[in-house]
């Protein structure tokens, strides 16, 4: 069985369809730590990240970046001194696809090797 942080994102176009409920929860089962958020009727993935200071998020956040490059999904990103709040959602479909809980598992992925 494939993880979700062992795939990767497709190209997603207007007409893409967004995950539906139950999708939704099956996939929030391999991202337990992230919350789903509902800003302006757009779904949205969102978790924070806590470090020891603002050298370790801003790093943080320079890795969550080169992931976004290289999968061609970009997140929301907050960067504060200890903390990092990274929100996923895909801008074309105005919700979330299954590319943004691919790239909230990339993320932990990223979390993970951090420590």
């Amino acid at each position: 069985m494939t993880t979700l942080s062992q795939e990767c994102c497709e190209a997603c176009r207007v007409d893409a369809p967004k995950v539906s409920d139950e999708e939704m929860n099956n996939l929030m089962a391999e991202i337990p730590k992230w919350r789903v958020e509902t800003r302006n009727g757009v779904r949205q993935l969102e978790r924070g990240f806590e470090f020891p200071d603002f050298a370790h998020a801003l790093a943080f956040t320079k890795r969550v970046g080169e992931l976004a490059e290289a999968e061609g999904h970009h997140p929301k990103l907050t960067t504060e001194w200890g903390c990092v709040i990274v929100t996923w959602w895909s801008h074309k479909i105005g919700g979330l696809h299954r590319n943004d809980f691919v790239m909230a598992s990339k993320t932990d992925q990223i979390m993970a090797g951090a420590g």
